[in-house]
């Protein structure tokens, strides 16, 4: 039992300990040593309740049960107020962890969420200090290495110095903007801000200004007569397209940045997407591996899921790897991860699994490249709002996915042939394959509309009529 509270009081400390990536440098001038302190104060506490709080009481109780979700929500209030006191990064944090429905425990998602639309605001000064916090956050991060030696953190300071800086120029996450919009015109049901450059600089960014309902929010969906599957759909559809594709990312799907409404003219759903400042460039090697890992998931071909997470730095964790990725148990991935739903019982599996692999976990974030990090947060945030949709292991999803896989490898054999007839085979070869996965969709249609109820009803009965 102790041994189970201190998993649980690990699973805190490391959630908390990630908070440090966005304290302030520790120069009293700036008060980063206030920040620091309530990040410690707040890590301490939360340990500490965990550990007295579930002391005593028989494991699987229904006492034991009670306590534990009044720690969790306890715990969650305090990162809460840790979010909204040290902000800056924190809130960033804050709104991927309220986000990850599937994964946490619910009082930390229900009392996390509100990050997501009523995040405190911070003045331009705090933001920019942020930039300055780089030997601040080594030096936590080292501290904190010493006090919780299983977990490792330094990954994070890496690529909070590369992507803060292109958060905080407003010219870049203008072209951003411009560029996923111009990039992803087929879809007419996405809706980019446009931008005013004549009125906006580096430091100031003035846009269109659109509203609507948070994707994660399905009443707001059903109120307004959306369809959920379509939106879950056409998102997926999306991102498939530029993970994929064209391996440009847009990386902060929380749900306060992915809007949905209804277009009264002509009825049809749009997904607005917004907050343009972080992306992940894909390089055409990583996309190309990331690809035949998708595939070979979807296909639950376990030879070649082990091969192309190698090639991604998984090394011998390729099946923890597999079922971050997927947000499934290692059994549904080698059953195929579109062969059935997410069942309740799987779902407390990851969440137990969560916590006792947390050391795992963070080596093999350490070891992955870093284009990986911004892609496992980004499936992290789309797998926590398809959760709230209750729309999860779609069969549709899977099968854009694999669409966007096969054109992104078709086109990449094709650039690499020098002969008229091999690209002539390979086009062939994709179009054999599209055409297989939109005769299996159809197939899907038929099987779950009340037409293909009556098709088989009257083949049934022309099969007993003739005997």
């Amino acid at each position: 039992m102790a041994r189970r509270a201190l998993k649980l009081a690990s699973l805190a400390a490391a959630t908390s300990g990630i908070y440090l990536y966005g304290n302030k440098f520790l120069d009293p001038n700036d008060f980063g040593v206030v920040r620091v302190g309530r990040a410690i104060a707040t890590t301490a506490v939360i340990t500490y309740d965990y550990l007295t709080s579930l002391r005593s009481v028989p494991y699987g109780s229904e006492e034991y049960d009670f306590l534990k979700s009044q720690v969790h929500l306890r715990s969650a209030e305090r990162l809460r107020e840790l979010c909204c006191a040290n902000r800056g990064t924190f809130i960033k944090v804050g709104q991927h962890l309220g986000a990850l429905d599937y994964l946490l425990p619910e009082e930390y998602t229900r009392t996390l969420k509100v990050l997501h639309s009523q995040a405190p605001q911070s003045t331009r000064q705090e933001i920019e200090q942020v930039i300055r916090e780089d030997l601040g956050k080594e030096v936590l991060l080292l501290v904190v290495k010493k006090i919780f030696p299983d977990f490792e953190f330094m990954w994070l300071v890496e690529e909070a110095k590369k992507n803060l800086p292109l958060e905080l120029d407003f010219l870049n996450e203008g072209r951003n903007a411009e560029k996923v919009a111009h990039m992803l015109r087929n879809f007419d049901f996405l809706k980019v801000p446009r931008i005013y450059w004549e009125l906006s600089t580096r430091r100031v960014l003035l846009m269109e200004f659109m509203e609507g309902g948070q994707v994660n929010d399905r009443a707001y969906m059903e109120r307004n007569g959306i369809n959920v599957n379509e939106i879950s759909r056409n998102l997926g559809k999306l991102y498939s397209e530029m993970i994929f594709v064209n391996g440009f990312v847009h990386c902060d799907p929380h749900p306060g940045n992915v809007l949905v409404k209804k277009c009264p003219a002509s009825g049809k759903a749009h997904i607005i997407l917004l907050d343009h400042g972080l992306y992940q460039v894909l390089s055409e090697s990583f996309r190309m591996d990331y690809c035949r890992l998708w595939q070979a998931l979807i296909k639950a071909d376990m030879k070649r899921v082990q091969k192309y997470s190698q090639r991604l730095g998984a090394g011998d964790l390729y099946p923890l790897f597999a079922c971050m990725l997927t947000a499934r148990s290692w059994e549904s991935v080698n059953r195929g991860i579109d062969r059935s739903p997410v069942s309740a019982s799987e779902d407390v599996e990851i969440r137990s699994n969560a916590a006792a692999y947390l050391p795992q976990i963070t080596q093999l974030l350490n070891n992955v490249p870093r284009q990986m990090l911004l892609l496992l947060k980004t499936n992290d945030l789309l797998r926590g709002i398809e959760s709230a949709l209750h729309t999860r292991a779609s069969a549709s999803s899977f099968l854009n996915m694999s669409r966007c896989c096969i054109r992104a490898v078709s086109t990449y054999q094709r650039s690499k042939s020098h002969s008229l007839y091999r690209r002539a085979q390979i086009s062939l070869t994709e179009a054999l394959s599209l055409w297989q996965i939109n005769l299996y969709e159809l197939f899907l249609w038929l099987k779950g509309s009340q037409l293909g109820n009556w098709v088989i009803a009257l083949l049934s009965r022309m099969h007993h009529s003739m005997y």
